[in-house]
């Protein structure tokens, strides 16, 4: 599983027909610091099966388990996004979930 930040969606009209009438996010994969989630420039495409929205701090899966998420087994994907997160605990602390931005 990998945490993501959703950026924003996806629209293609030409696709697989097992893809039609599902939603397409971009999503940022973060990574977990003491200073809190940081962005680390990986992006994918993810099929949301949870209702996401952009700026959610997201959970995401991929491969076999991207295929084995309900509904996802005939489904072209290598990427799904399971679950938005409400709360982090890391380190035995409780982690803000906005981004932390770079100083650059």
């Amino acid at each position: 599983m990998l945490l993501a930040e959703v950026k924003g969606s996806v629209v293609s009209t030409a696709k697989l027909d097992t893809l039609g009438g599902r939603k397409l996010l971009l999503v940022e994969v973060v990574t977990v610091r003491p200073e809190g989630l940081q962005r680390t420039g990986r992006q994918m495409v993810c099929l949301d099966a949870v209702g996401a929205g952009t700026g959610e701090v997201v959970i995401t899966v991929m491969g076999s388990s991207a295929r084995s998420a309900p509904e996802m087994g005939a489904v072209p994907t290598d990427a799904v996004i399971v679950g938005i997160l409400d709360a982090l605990n890391a380190d035995g602390q409780s982690m803000d979930l906005g981004i932390v931005h770079d100083e650059d």
